[in-house]
């Protein structure tokens, strides 16, 4: 057999505790969940009286008893082997020299076989019956539920890191860029870097950033994203607004990449959604960046109840409102007030105000008149290579001079 895990976690204590349910009312020296992998069987639970058998060891799964039942070559409940000669011809006949056994099929809510809950002795027991075959179903089927979302969970990852995978090894995500413009006179100050991954994904950037981080693989891509976007800073004329997560910025080979950056050419994004666990540690890190000259935003702001915090300990040079309170705000006066508020806080910290997802004049207008300075949005372009940006974009007629 392959190799054996140590320590259980808490889904196989949960099976743990069926298999000695089932290896006290059957009376036999050895209980097991067992997982079908391909051709390999994995015994991921074990309860045995001998120490022959741990969790986690593996077998061939076209020679196990389990195989030969599933294909029904054999029958669930084998109260002798001794006495089918199928059965005898398996290895585990021979060692460890089984002569009785119990398997039923573990499925999921799905239909799909996981594999099979088993009991097995080392003497014939011609007590063995339909009754308990009924019992090992019961227990089976809660072994199911107990499992299901473990190997959903493992299913999750796999997809997840196998589209990356995929992407990765092309190349990365595409680096696209949206114009940053000013709302006074519709000059375009920069651009944001944004990532764009395969359209069959269905699956917005933050979505695939979200689910890199989830297995583990957020730093790579952030990294490799941010590679991809700073070769091109050179092409574009004014500053390159690049996203970050707290925890990417905390890291040596981040500080390491930005330093080799022209500071005053980059500015960069936190989004309000991303939680900092320790804002002395992200100031270490980011303090040093902007001393050289680089400058720091909040984006998303509006769009949860973490930005007031980002923004007071953070001190940013800019702040970024969330389109949820930038479309249709020339039509709400809710939102128009908000937007009135957060321009007045942020212009008091001697912030710039940005606001994202300006898709009308209208609301160009009504963000121009409550004070922001500088818009982005499909009024301006949709995101694109860096040879579609232009350096000025239509804005509505400037404000008419106070009298």
């Amino acid at each position: 057999m392959g190799s054996v895990r140590s320590t259980r976690t808490e889904t196989d204590a949960k099976v743990a505790e069926l298999l000695r349910v089932a290896k006290d009312a059957l009376g036999l020296s050895l209980t097991f969940l067992s997982r079908f992998d391909g051709p390999t069987q994995h015994l991921d639970v074990v309860e045995s009286s001998i120490p022959l058998f741990r969790d986690g060891q593996t077998q061939p799964l076209e020679t196990s008893f389990c195989q030969a039942i599933i294909d029904g070559k054999l029958p669930n409940v084998i109260p002798n082997v001794a006495k089918l000669p199928e059965a005898k011809r398996l290895p585990a006949a021979r060692f460890p020299r089984i002569r009785s056994f119990v398997s039923v099929p573990v499925r999921l809510s799905d239909g799909s076989l996981y594999g099979t809950f088993c009991a097995a002795g080392f003497t014939a027991d011609n007590e063995l019956n339909k009754r308990d075959k009924a019992l090992m179903e019961v227990l089976a089927s809660a072994a199911a539920t107990i499992v299901e979302p473990d190997v959903v969970e493992r299913n999750r990852r796999h997809e997840i890191q196998s589209r990356l995978t995929k992407v990765v090894g092309n190349g990365g995500p595409t680096v696209v860029f949206q114009p940053i413009v000013s709302l006074a006179d519709g000059h375009r100050v920069g651009a944001e870097a944004l990532s764009r991954f395969p359209a069959e994904w269905g699956k917005a950037p933050d979505v695939v950033f979200a689910e890199a981080a989830s297995v583990g693989a957020g730093f790579d891509l952030e990294i490799l994203a941010f590679r991809l976007a700073a070769a091109t800073i050179a092409d574009v004329t004014g500053y390159v607004a690049i996203n970050f997560s707290p925890s990417t910025l905390l890291r040596p080979a981040c500080q390491e990449l930005l330093a080799d950056l022209p500071a005053e050419r980059v500015l960069l994004e936190l989004s309000e959604h991303d939680p900092v666990d320790d804002y002395d540690a992200l100031a270490a890190a980011i303090d040093p960046l902007r001393e050289r000259g680089m400058r720091l935003a909040i984006d998303d702001v509006g769009a949860g109840f973490s930005s007031l915090r980002h923004i007071i300990l953070t001190t940013p040079d800019v702040i970024k409102l969330d389109r949820s309170i930038v479309a249709g705000v020339a039509s709400d006066r809710v939102l128009e007030t908000l937007v009135r508020s957060l321009v007045d806080f942020a212009h008091g910290a001697d912030a710039n105000v940005v606001a994202e997802g300006i898709e009308t004049f209208d609301d160009a207008v009504t963000l121009r008149t409550a004070g922001v300075d500088y818009g982005q949005g499909w009024l301006f372009g949709r995101p694109g290579t860096v040879d579609q940006l232009l350096d000025d974009y239509p804005v509505v007629p400037p404000l008419p001079a106070h009298r």
